[in-house]
């Protein structure tokens, strides 16, 4: 039986790897695309650059792991990321939903289009990351660092954005129905022709912003940057 080392992976011998225990393991820059890593330990392991296309990685655990500029395309359904750095990682179209992402290093990570309902990304660093089109449905993104970010389009709907900063982000028709963004920072923010039907932002700065105006700030059923 072919013994579980960072070289077998490596070659390819083996490609399930469900459940196994993979922890602190160096597999900077593999080719791991397709890989089955269901509920795999991943603890503090080195996936630098590794090509994760189109991987398995649903309830599998990474925290503290290393994936800087890999290859995320996959399902991490329920995935433990919490304080990865997944920073300038590929992540368009992941599957993300319920994943934890709490204190993850995320910027300028490509993130566009991806399924994030649900996922916790409490206090984590996103600051110029990607999230075109993203689906950030009932995500928690309390104290989370979004300075910069590009969230076009993106549906924050029932989000939690507590304390988020958000400055200098395009939120161009973003939908943030039913959001809470108390005390959230807006500054110079682009909300043209975004959606807050429902939200509350109470306490929320938005100073350089089309919601800047005191008609605007007495309700919370509106769209951002409506005349």
């Amino acid at each position: 039986m072919t013994s579980i080392t960072p070289e077998t992976i490596r070659t390819g011998e083996i490609r399930k790897l469900a459940g196994c225990d993979l922890e602190d393991f160096d597999l900077s820059s593999a080719q791991l695309n397709g890989v089955v890593l269901t509920g795999a330990n991943l603890v503090g392991s080195d996936l630098t650059g590794a090509n994760l296309q189109g991987a398995n990685l649903s309830g599998s655990n990474l925290l503290g792991a290393l994936l800087s500029h890999a290859d995320l395309r996959a399902n991490c359904t329920g995935a433990n990321l919490m304080q990865a750095d997944l920073s300038s990682a590929d992540l368009r179209g992941s599957n993300l939903r319920g994943a934890n992402l709490m204190g993850a290093m995320m910027t300028q990570a490509a993130i566009g289009g991806a399924f994030m309902s649900g996922a916790n990304l409490m206090s984590a660093n996103l600051a110029g990351a990607d999230l075109r089109g993203a689906d950030l449905r009932g995500a928690n993104l309390s104290n989370a660092n979004l300075q910069g970010v590009d969230l076009s389009g993106a549906d924050l709907s029932g989000a939690l954005l507590h304390e988020a900063n958000l400055e200098e982000a395009n939120l161009q028709e973003a939908n943030f129905s039913g959001a809470n963004c108390t005390r959230a920072n807006f500054l110079c923010a682009d909300v043209e022709g975004a959606i807050a039907i429902g939200a509350s932002f109470l306490g929320a700065c938005v100073t350089g912003t089309d919601f800047d105006r005191p008609k605007e700030r007495e309700t919370s059923s509106h769209s951002l940057g409506s005349p």
